[in-house]
């Protein structure tokens, strides 16, 4: 492998403890123009439970974006169909990475759709693929009022 070539594998264990990283500085950089200090640390904690995110993992199909051994990316989706998490690195945005994730996740699902619950910040991006919003609310994150957009995209459809 060439060292900036881009591979999309499948997550291992050994995994977890940098896509917990990527998560938290995603969070923290990219999406900070859309949230405030409060809700960003609500949404994505310095500190969280390794375990609880590896037993989410096997759960379910989940992916790992790597450039030059480098994780860039990540993304899991469950056998329902919903796409739990898509993340990509704050400094390799916008270079097709997300997309290349969520274009295997989608091939992943034994459905005829997929949902989301994305941020103000992703929702744009889910919609140039193709989601409908359903429904747009507030949730709470540790206590704190996060905006989310509650999205679908049905996979078999013609238009």
């Amino acid at each position: 492998m060439n060292k900036g070539e881009r591979i999309i594998r499948a997550y291992s264990p050994k995994d977890c403890l940098a896509i917990m990283a990527l998560f938290y500085d995603t969070v923290h950089t990219v999406c900070a123009r859309d949230y405030t200090e409060e809700q960003l640390c609500a949404w994505a904690p310095k500190e969280a439970d390794p375990e609880k995110w590896a037993t989410s993992f096997r759960s379910r199909v989940a992916l790992v974006a790597a450039e030059g051994g480098e994780i860039v990316g990540f993304g899991d989706v469950d056998e329902s169909g919903y796409l739990d998490r898509l993340y990509v690195c704050s400094d390799r945005q916008r270079r097709g990475i997300g997309t290349e994730l969520c274009d295997r996740l989608e091939a992943a699902v034994k459905g005829d759709r997929v949902s989301v619950n994305v941020s103000l910040t992703a929702k744009a991006f889910f919609e140039a693929r193709g989601y409908h919003t359903l429904k747009e609310r507030y949730v709470l994150r540790n206590g704190v009022a996060l905006f989310q957009a509650q999205m679908v995209k049905n996979l078999n459809s013609s238009s």
